[in-house]
């Protein structure tokens, strides 16, 4: 068993241009301020919800940009030693905190707990429909899609199980854990990457909603809608509760 994780927080990470815009939209649609910056060149705040404990957090980058998880534990170097025993690797080591690498390529960062226990409620959109970011979405080329499965269940020992569709697979925290992870195989290979989802009651007016705040419109999957911020990062709004995190029925 791996070191029990107590809280997590997603990132939204975007290119150091284009922060103050992704701050802006994000905290908008999260229902969140905007904390004072940090880091040595004012490169991290986190988004501050009116009631409960901060699980959003966002970076800037030199380029690109996307998504990753910060997984808080009581014993970081336990939790490193657990992932590097899964094939991970370590990217760096902090004071406190480390950078790992999954052996698909995907980064995540291995963190101290600070008591965080209690998620933030949902957010209403300006006709009342709930919305919630609650989820990380992993994007894998098949050639690693197995083996990222495994790890992922392995490091957090949550409950693992295949998703709605034969190319995703669903890593559920426990209830009170306010982030989870879906694994999507993608058709073709291409480097592991990561976006955010929220869980919407109607995408059709969050949709609207975020569109009024500068997001546009990519494409429409099954049972989610593709949507690009105003920093030009891609995310997901799905059709899930955004209280359980599950599909309707």
């Amino acid at each position: 068993m791996s070191e029990p994780i107590r809280w997590t927080y997603v990132f939204v990470d975007r290119p150091a241009e284009q922060f103050g815009r992704a701050c802006d939209f994000w905290t908008a649609v999260t229902g969140t301020k905007s904390s004072e910056p940090r880091g040595d060149d004012g490169e991290f705040v986190t988004l501050v919800p009116e009631a409960g404990d901060a699980c959003v957090k966002a970076q800037a980058v030199r380029a690109g940009g996307g998504a990753h998880l910060d997984l808080a534990v009581e014993n970081v170097p336990a939790l490193v030693a657990a992932a590097r025993r899964l094939g991970a690797d370590l990217v760096s080591d902090h004071p406190g905190w480390a950078v790992l690498r999954s052996p698909g390529g995907v980064l995540f960062c291995a963190v101290p707990w600070h008591g965080e226990s209690a998620r933030p409620q949902a957010v209403e959109g300006p006709g009342g429909a709930a919305t919630r970011l609650d989820q990380v979405c992993l994007d894998l080329a098949p050639a690693v899609f197995d083996a990222e499965v495994a790890f992922w269940s392995g490091l957090t020992d949550w409950e693992s199980s295949p998703g709605s569709l034969p190319e995703f697979h669903v890593v559920r925290p426990p209830a009170g854990l306010p982030v989870r992870i879906l694994l999507q195989r993608l058709g073709a290979d291409r480097p592991a990457a990561a976006h955010l989802d929220l869980a919407c009651a109607d995408i059709q007016a969050t949709r609207s909603w975020h569109e009024r705040l500068g997001a546009t419109h990519v494409a429409d999957g099954t049972h989610w809608t593709v949507m690009s911020d105003p920093a030009g990062g891609t995310y997901c709004l799905t059709g899930r509760d955004p209280w359980t995190g599950g599909l309707p029925g």
